[in-house]
């Protein structure tokens, strides 16, 4: 009977994280912003602002890798931010030498009008919820994220994750 139990325990535990962070992936923020193209403008905007000697490049693959995506979803990511006008995409030589995207002007205003919306609602959550509290929620959730993580490269999950396209 404690054998059933804990296994009770575990999947209810289980599926109130998994339905917490579903949650909060989904409806949270995605009101106040698009994520993805938040996290992508901000990447290229740093690195722009970063390696001069890139010429404010930020390259396909490493956009990618930062983003833990793949080329395929990084691809069709940056077209949505291209027809929009957020960014350019342009190739070096006869493109064998990699694409890359740089922010536009337009790229740049939205970005920082997000980031001001960002910091105005951040800043009334962590009032609400405490600083301490945020600091300690964050620790655990990459203590977290890092077992995860482990447990399912254990499984060899991650293997079969990397090759997924969205």
């Amino acid at each position: 009977m404690e054998e059933h139990t804990k296994e009770t325990d575990i999947l209810t535990l289980g599926n109130e994280l998994t339905l917490r962070r579903y949650l909060f992936n989904k409806a949270q923020i995605n009101h106040v912003l698009k994520v993805p193209d938040y996290i992508a403008l901000h990447i290229i905007k740093e690195a722009g602002s970063e390696q001069d000697i890139y010429g404010g490049k930020t390259y396909l693959k490493d956009l990618s890798e930062k983003m833990q995506l793949t080329i395929r979803q990084t691809s069709k990511l940056v077209a949505g931010l291209k027809e929009r006008g957020l960014v350019k995409w342009s190739h070096d030589g006869n493109g064998n030498d990699g694409t890359y995207v740089t922010i536009t002007d337009e790229g740049k205003k939205l970005f920082e009008q997000q980031q001001a919306d960002l910091k105005e609602y951040y800043e009334k959550v962590i009032r609400r919820f405490g600083k301490d509290n945020l600091i300690q929620l964050l620790n655990l959730m990459k203590q977290l994220e890092t077992v995860m993580h482990s447990e399912l490269e254990g499984m060899g999950v991650m293997d079969d994750a990397a090759g997924e396209d969205e």
